[in-house]
């Protein structure tokens, strides 16, 4: 779990605040390790959704862009029983989907001034329902573009997580 957070803040955090001072009081809390022992045994047993709601609000401090991380390392070293393979949702990724989420729905007319795509790629606080929709959403993708001259071969959906996060989103008009 602590390399997962170093990894994902660094040495510093951020200007919110998160940093070690954090990390110290997520360490302090006393139900860490049945916390995290949960969200594995779930993980193990019934998949990336439901370690997701085992984490959710259990340990002050450890939101969604921190312990997707610890969920997707985890799923890497002992993966799922069931698909899809968890992994890391956070205020990046949000933001890429909702860029994608307000082209497309100007395009179709349907949302035209991208207030359902805010609405649905917040910032933070996933729901475990969103986290289901992000997992779907990016694993459907990564195995559409695999089938194009454009994009490796049974690539897995861990890249495409990482192209999203490192490549601005623009789109045209």
């Amino acid at each position: 779990m602590v390399a997962t957070y170093v990894w994902g803040k660094g040495k510093r955090g951020t200007r919110g605040g998160s940093g070690p001072s954090t990390l110290h009081k997520i360490l302090a809390f006393d139900g860490l390790d049945t916390a995290l022992a949960t969200a594995v045994t779930a993980l193990r047993k019934h998949g990336a959704p439901q370690a997701y709601a085992a984490l959710q609000g259990q340990v002050p401090g450890f939101g969604p862009a921190f312990f997707t991380k610890f969920l997707y390392f985890t799923g890497i070293a002992l993966p799922p029983a069931h698909e899809p393979r968890p992994l890391i949702l956070d205020r990046v990724l949000s933001r890429r989907l909702r860029s994608m989420a307000v082209a497309v729905g100007r395009e179709s007319r349907h949302d035209m001034d991208g207030s359902v795509a805010a609405w649905v790629w917040s910032d933070s606080n996933w729901s475990t329902h969103r986290y289901q929709v992000y997992l779907s959403f990016m694993h459907a993708a990564a195995n559409q573009l695999a089938e194009g001259d454009s994009w490796p071969s049974g690539a897995a959906p861990d890249l495409l997580e990482c192209a999203l996060f490192t490549t601005s989103w623009e789109t045209s008009g």
